[in-house]
C-alpha cells in the first residue's frame, strides 16, 4: 500500500483522475441498455438472510436471545444459506446469542454467520476489539462492513484514501488468515460508484485480493434504482471477475426490483430480511425475492421442496 500524500488524498485518488467521475448527470440507463446484450443471470443465488441483525433495527421490534434462536431454526428449516445472527460486542443480548448458538443451535442447512466493522483507522488488527469479537464468536462466516465511498472516508472517518483501502483489507486478511470466510459489505457501495468509480474498484479489488469471497454492494441509502442497480453490478463483475452480492433498502420502493436487477446482472448472494424488516422503510423482502428468482426466473434458491 503507497503511502499518503500531503493532502490526504492518496496514489488511489490520483488514480481516479484519470477517469471521469460517474456523477448524477451520467447515463446509467444507457449502460444498463448496453449490459443487457449478454445474459448475465446466474444459474444459482445465494440467499443470506439478515432478519436478526438488520431487520430487528426495525422500530418497535425488540427480540430476545430465546426468539433469535427459535427464529433461526425456521430460517434454517426454510433453507436459507446463511443467517446472520448479529453483532458481537454491540450488545450483550448478540454476545449471549453466539454463546448459546454453540451449544444449543444445530442447523442443517444454513451457516450461521457474524457481523462487524473493519479495524479503527490508523489502528492494528491484532489490537483491534471488534475484530477479536468476530472471532471469538466462533463462527465459520463472518461478514464485514466498510466503507467504499471516498466522500465518507475523508469526511466521517477523517482518513486519507489509501488508509480506507488499508483498513478494508487489512482487516479481511486478518480474519481469512484466521481461518474464517469473509463476505465484504461495501457501504454505499451504489453512491460511492457513481462519485468516483476507481476508488470503489480500488477497495473492492484490495479485499478480493485479500481473501474475500463475496463483494456485497450495499444501497445504504436506499435510494438507487433498478436500471443504477443494474448498470453498476454489472461493470463490477466485468471489471473484477469476482462473485458480487448486493444488500438493498427499500426507501425508494424498490428493494425487490433492485435485487432481482442485481442477479440479472451477475450478483450470486442477495442479503436481505423475512418481510422485508429493517430500519426506516426496511430492507429488501427476501420472500417474493426468492419467489420471482426460483418460479419466475429460473434462478435455484432455496431447495425445491421448501418453496
Amino acid at each position: 500500500m503507497s503511502p499518503s500524500s500531503g493532502d490526504g488524498r492518496g496514489e488511489a485518488a490520483d488514480s481516479a483522475a484519470a477517469r471521469p467521475a460517474a456523477g448524477p448527470g451520467s447515463d446509467l440507463e444507457a449502460r444498463a441498455r448496453a449490459a443487457a446484450a449478454a445474459d448475465r443471470t446466474p444459474a444459482s443465488v445465494e440467499i443470506y438472510d439478515t432478519t436478526l441483525r438488520d431487520g430487528s433495527q426495525l422500530e418497535g421490534i425488540s427480540l430476545t436471545v430465546e426468539d433469535k434462536l427459535r427464529i433461526a431454526r425456521e430460517l434454517d428449516r426454510l433453507g436459507v444459506h446463511y443467517i446472520e445472527g448479529g453483532w458481537p460486542g454491540a450488545n450483550p443480548k448478540d454476545d449471549e446469542f453466539f454463546a448459546r448458538a454453540a451449544e444449543e443451535l444445530r442447523l442443517e442447512t444454513a451457516r450461521l454467520a457474524v457481523f462487524g466493522s473493519t479495524r479503527r483507522v490508523n489502528g492494528t488488527c491484532e489490537g483491534d476489539a471488534v475484530l477479536a469479537n468476530l472471532l471469538a464468536a466462533g463462527t465459520r462466516t463472518v461478514c464485514i462492513v466498510g466503507k467504499c465511498w471516498d466522500y465518507h472516508v475523508t469526511g466521517a472517518l477523517r482518513a486519507s484514501l489509501d488508509e480506507g483501502i488499508a483498513m478494508a483489507a487489512e482487516s479481511v486478511a486478518h480474519l481469512v488468515g484466521a481461518g474464517r470466510r469473509v463476505f465484504f459489505d461495501a457501504e454505499h457501495a451504489f453512491d460511492g460508484y457513481k462519485h468516483n468509480p476507481d476508488y470503489s474498484l480500488a477497495v473492492l479489488a484490495a479485499v478480493a485480493e485479500a481473501g474475500a469471497e463475496r463483494l456485497v454492494l450495499c444501497d445504504t441509502n436506499g435510494g438507487t434504482l433498478p436500471h443504477e442497480v443494474y448498470a453498476i453490478v454489472a461493470e463490477i463483475v466485468d471489471a473484477l471477475g469476482a462473485p458480487i452480492g448486493v444488500h438493498l433498502h427499500n426507501d425508494t420502493g424498490c428493494g425487490v426490483a433492485n435485487a432481482l436487477a442485481g442477479v440479472r446482472a451477475g450478483a450470486v448472494q442477495v442479503q436481505g430480511t423475512i418481510n422485508g424488516y429493517g430500519e426506516r422503510t426496511g430492507n429488501c423482502d427476501l420472500v417474493p425475492i426468492i419467489a420471482n428468482l426460483s418460479l419466475k426466473m429460473g434462478v435455484e434458491t432455496l431447495p425445491p421442496d421448501r418453496l
